[in-house]
C-alpha cells in the first residue's frame, strides 16, 4: 500500500528510508495521475518489502512538490539513498516504472 506522504513527514517516510523510494507526485483533479494510480498501486504490492512507494499529492504538499520542481504531473521520483535517483515525468506504462525501479534495487 502507498504511503500518504506530505510536508511534515517527507523527509522520514522518503529521504531516511532504508530502501529505494517512488514517490508518486500527483492531484485528485489530474486525470494521467488517476491512471496512474492502479500501476503505482500493483508496484506498491509486487515490491514490498523491497521498495518503499509513496504518494504526494501536490496541492497539499505544495512546499515538498516546490522543493523537488515538480511543474508537470504526474511526476514519480526515484529516490534512493535520499536522493533523487531518477524521474518520469507523465502517465506511462507499468514496464517503464519497473525497469527504473529494478535499476536502483
Amino acid at each position: 500500500m502507498a504511503i500518504a506522504v506530505n510536508d511534515s513527514n517527507f523527509e522520514e517516510v522518503v529521504l531516511k528510508a532504508e530502501h529505494p523510494v517512488l514517490v508518486d507526485f500527483w492531484a485528485e483533479w489530474c486525470g494521467p495521475c488517476k491512471m496512474m494510480l492502479p500501476i503505482v498501486e500493483e508496484i506498491s504490492k509486487e515490491f514490498e518489502g523491497k521498495l518503499v512507494v509513496a504518494k504526494v499529492d501536490v496541492d497539499s504538499a505544495a512546499g515538498t512538490a516546490a522543493k523537488f520542481g515538480i511543474r508537470n504531473i504526474p511526476t514519480i521520483l526515484f529516490f534512493k539513498n535520499g536522493e533523487v535517483a531518477d524521474k518520469q515525468v507523465g502517465a506511462v506504462p507499468k514496464t517503464t516504472l519497473v525497469s527504473k525501479i529494478n535499476a536502483l534495487l
